[in-house]
């Protein structure tokens, strides 16, 4: 059993050797798009292993059941040469019960990393799956929310190369379609766009980006700026509270008995009375 030093030591070599890795795999030239895909979902499995690899390592030195305490103590009181003797009497005795036990250095799995990077397989080489439309990140394939759309109440019949064009003008679509069935279309396309951007941009943090665009999208429809709802076409909820805001966003969406009864009637009750409106039983 490898001691907490021993552990600590490892991991400290398996972050560098990851670092440099990471750095000759983004330093390496990439001829097609297939390369590029496949460097960065390499590079991206390396953070996650960094990641990983920290977190063990911050734990260790946190030291929250004391063992790396009492193992320095052990190493450095009184009784050291002690305590060497007793060590290497069990690396002896572990060596004893297992004669051909083989301790393969950490150097080479990643020596074989780089080989495997330097002379791909075919396996290698499709890292991540795509669909034949797809091409391998260089097309979307949108067809199944096509198909979608085009079954939405009231939606205008289109072929498909029209709604390629025009799939991302949201706000050309007037707000009375813009129902709850609408709302499941719209789901459905941003997890598709979602699975997509981390399939072909595995580095890119979503996360980052999403905070980005909510803070400029915040800023427009305060301001009355955000294409399609312009203030005339929406409440002005400024001073009333963030479950009727809420409250208000679905029954835009003219959702069906189930979903507003999924809010539950106190809610209902609550809302309709914040906004001045009669509400009995």
């Amino acid at each position: 059993m490898e001691t907490i030093l021993e552990q600590q030591r490892r991991y400290h070599e398996e972050r560098e050797r990851l670092m440099d890795v990471m750095v000759k795999e983004m330093l390496t030239k990439k001829s097609t798009l297939r390369d590029q895909i496949n460097s960065d979902h390499r590079t991206r499995a390396m953070q996650d292993r960094y990641m990983e690899v920290s977190g063990n390592l911050r734990d260790l030195y946190d030291d929250k059941d004391g063992l790396r305490k009492e193992e320095l103590s052990a190493i450095s009181g009184p009784n050291e040469f002690a305590e060497f003797y007793n060590r290497l009497k069990q690396i002896k005795e572990f060596h004893r019960k297992h004669p051909n036990e083989i301790c393969v250095p950490m150097s080479v799995e990643f020596e074989e990393l780089l080989k495997a990077r330097d002379n791909p397989s075919e396996e290698a080489q499709n890292l991540v799956e795509f669909t034949d439309e797809e091409g391998y990140g260089r097309y979307l394939d949108l067809h199944d929310c096509y198909l979608k759309y085009i079954n939405l109440k009231s939606s205008e019949k289109l072929d498909y190369i029209t709604y390629l064009s025009t799939f991302d003008q949201l706000f050309d679509i007037p707000k009375e379609r813009k129902n709850a069935e609408y709302k499941r279309y719209l789901e459905m396309l941003l997890e598709y766009l979602q699975d997509y951007t981390d399939r072909v941009k595995p580095l890119l943090d979503q996360n980052e980006l999403f905070g980005k665009i909510q803070t400029e999208f915040e800023k427009k429809w305060e301001n009355g700026t955000f294409p399609g709802w312009p203030v005339s076409r929406r409440c002005v909820c400024v001073n009333i509270p963030g479950f009727v805001r809420g409250f208000l966003g679905i029954i835009s969406l003219k959702p069906d008995s189930e979903e507003l009864a999924s809010l539950g009637l106190d809610r209902l009750k609550s809302a309709l009375l914040a906004l001045g409106l009669k509400c009995g039983g």
